[in-house]
């Protein structure tokens, strides 16, 4: 009270208390609105940048596109100035042995199949890029398949040139790859492909219907 009495009684220290009052409630409210925008500024920059990102995404998925269009299309090219005729699948021994294990199989389960030819791609899959690229192109001579359409078996003929050069090091590759799947691997060797010793092993490896 004595304070109040003491500033009214002198205008001019009145005056200069309120002035200060002013000046700090312009320097807060400033301050305030300074954070604001700092808030708003930051929000938008954020925003910004994720459509920017976004953006940068798309162009990237654009241009991977744009590349693999391109790639087929110098494909085609390639392919229509070229010339092409048909081949057999199997050369005589492999398919001498298809035949005999095609017709073991029928006779043992109807509802399983054998296929020629299959890479090991189109059958197993691998989170690993890398491991799925060392094995996808790679090929069994023959599968046995389910009524399920999975393959159980993988077979390969072990013909008189089946282990030259680095035939032996795919092949372990492959082994391993349909181990870790759960597929059997088994080798049918030349010199023993008679039909009754390929029905004795189709009778090992599919159940009977």
């Amino acid at each position: 009270m004595e304070t109040a009495n003491y500033l009214l009684d002198r205008p001019i220290a009145l005056l200069i208390v309120l002035a200060i009052g002013a000046a700090i409630g312009m320097f807060l409210e400033r301050a305030f609105e300074k954070a604001d925008r700092e808030k708003r500024k930051a929000y938008w920059r954020g925003r910004n940048a994720r459509k920017k990102g976004g953006l940068r995404v798309v162009k990237a998925a654009e241009k991977r596109q744009a590349s693999a269009a391109d790639l087929a299309g110098d494909q085609l090219k390639t392919v229509m100035r070229a010339d092409f005729s048909p081949r057999a699948l199997l050369n005589r021994p492999e398919a001498k042995v298809f035949q005999a294990l095609d017709s073991a199989v029928i006779a043992r389960n109807p509802a399983w199949q054998v296929m020629a030819q299959v890479s090991l791609g189109e059958f197993l899959a691998s989170e690993d890029k890398d491991a799925y690229l060392c094995v996808n192109s790679k090929r069994v001579d023959f599968a046995l398949m389910d009524e399920k359409c999975r393959v159980v078996h993988a077979l390969e003929y072990q013909g008189s040139g089946h282990h030259q050069g680095s035939a032996a090091a795919r092949d372990a590759v492959k082994k391993e790859a349909l181990r870790k799947a759960g597929i059997g691997y088994h080798e049918i060797v030349a010199g023993h492909t008679t039909p009754s010793e390929l029905r004795a092993l189709v009778e090992k490896l599919v159940v009977a219907a």
